[in-house]
């Protein structure tokens, strides 16, 4: 370990910092954050760092003047930010001397203390470093963890600690206190939370507390919960941080066809899995039966996680879920996701609305139901909109026929992307006319998305994702 981690308090301590520069700017803003008082030491001071001083009044002390070491007097860290390398080596130097911690810009060698990145959550703080050796990294990787990490993680952090010293009281035995945390750190009243109701979470708190306090033992009745989460369009860098957060929490998971395997894989390891997917004419559990397992295996006292494809309020039949669920007292929370028009339009070059081409997008499911598709075809053939067809590979020449056959002219632009968002994707552009016939020699796989409208046409323009992979009427076909 090059480095022993330590957390300081520096709230109105004198802290150095020499030099004025874009450089000094950063280190500045931490040390304003973690209010310490700053003696800021440079011959010019950018405006960046003067502007800080109507921003963090009080904290700031101008010296527009060269370094003398007596400015190390009585500081608790001092930090060299200037382009004058043998200058930054002194400044090391002197305050090694005095055992004062120091900092020396982009030289960690000269350092005998180095910023992490900091992912800030107060009072929960997570730092990250690479011991100098690769800023970009570090700041890689505190991405990735901020985007694990709830919002507000810090106000549950807050609330804990609010009640730290009444739980101690009245739960003496400390297996008893742990589990009490356990379940309010990683339960309802977490989510009450990270949901922005923390009055509601304070009243939860206090009745699970009271509930723990008269159990003779650890036990307590445990109150399923049903998560319902839109998957996306595939490409598991579009899933929320909220559906991160309770995919790693479910207890069992219920998913359908068009989860793609990195999303699933994303899903809690130890999680329970049951694919509850359907095909066309093959219904691996019917609707009916998965409403019935949501609520059974909530309240078994599961955390449940329904994993849909896209949005489950837009062709999921995630209202009928939530339905159920409501109907028979189960709880339950409802996240969104990029639907697959967005999702795959965007990745397929396609602006949906357009100034020139589109100012209105129809949603429609191309789905047949008694093998017949009922629908308002002179209201979807109008012009300056866009048409996305949900699920429409098995209907694809009748919508195209339909349309025409109800005054879209033939040559409307259409794309029927494949695989959206993933490294799969395939998109095949063509025209009402001719999309079907193409589409019929090119072994195309669902899941599909029908686009039709003009806004196709700028596909070639906008095109940047799997461009390798477009199918045009001028290129034909590539396989």
């Amino acid at each position: 370990m090059d480095y022993l981690p330590l957390f300081h308090r520096i709230a109105a301590k004198p802290c150095l910092v020499v030099g004025g520069g874009d450089v000094a700017l950063r280190k500045v803003r931490t040390l304003c954050e973690a209010g310490a008082n700053i003696a800021i030491v440079a011959p010019v001071i950018c405006q960046g760092i003067a502007d800080m001083a109507d921003e963090y009044p009080g904290l700031l002390s101008f010296f527009e003047r060269e370094y003398c070491q007596d400015d190390l007097n009585n500081v608790v860290l001092a930090i060299a930010a200037t382009s004058d390398q043998p200058l930054n080596a002194s400044i090391s130097a002197a305050a090694q001397q005095r055992n004062i911690p120091v900092n020396v810009v982009d030289n960690p060698q000269l350092c005998s203390v180095i910023f992490p990145a900091i992912v800030d959550r107060s009072p929960i703080q997570v730092a990250i470093t690479s011991s100098g050796t690769s800023p970009v990294m570090t700041r890689l990787l505190r991405g990735r963890i901020e985007a694990l990490l709830p919002g507000n993680l810090g106000a549950l952090a807050t609330l804990a600690g609010r009640y730290r010293d009444k739980v101690k009281t009245l739960l003496s035995a400390e297996n008893k206190r742990r589990h009490f945390w356990e379940t309010v750190l990683d339960g309802e009243v977490a989510e009450a939370v990270y949901a922005g109701n923390e009055a509601q979470a304070e009243r939860q708190l206090l009745a699970q507390l009271e509930t723990m306090a008269a159990t003779a033992d650890t036990q307590t009745l445990s109150r399923g919960e049903v998560y319902l989460v839109g998957a996306g369009p595939g490409d598991p860098d579009l899933l929320t941080f909220r559906a991160l957060r309770l995919m790693q929490r479910a207890d069992v998971v219920l998913h359908d066809r068009l989860v793609s395997p990195q999303v699933l894989a994303m899903v809690r390891r130890d999680a329970e899995r049951i694919y509850v997917g359907k095909r066309a004419g093959d219904h691996a559990v019917s609707q009916h039966n998965i409403n019935a397992l949501l609520v059974d295996l909530a309240k078994q006292g599961k955390r449940v996680l329904r994993l849909k494809g896209g949005d489950p309020f837009i062709f999921g039949r995630g209202g009928e879920e939530i339905e159920s669920l409501a109907e028979e007292g189960v709880r339950f929370q409802v996240v969104p996701g990029i639907t697959a028009a967005s999702g795959c339009a965007s990745y397929g070059g396609i602006p949906l609305t357009h100034r020139d081409f589109s100012q209105s997008v129809q949603f429609i499911t191309g789905h047949k139901k008694d093998y017949s598709l009922d629908l308002n075809w002179a209201g979807l053939a109008l012009p300056n909109q866009t048409l996305v067809f949900y699920m429409s590979l098995v209907s694809l020449k009748d919508i195209c026929t339909e349309l025409v056959k109800h005054g879209l002219p033939s040559d409307t632009p259409a794309a029927l992307v494949e695989k959206g968002t993933t490294p799969q994707q395939r998109v095949i552009i063509s025209d009402l006319e001719g999309l079907a016939e193409k589409v019929a020699g090119l072994k195309v796989r669902a899941p599909t998305l029908l686009i039709i409208g003009h806004v196709v046409s700028l596909q070639n323009k906008l095109a940047w994702f799997n461009t390798e992979r477009i199918e045009s009427a001028e290129m034909g076909a590539s396989e």
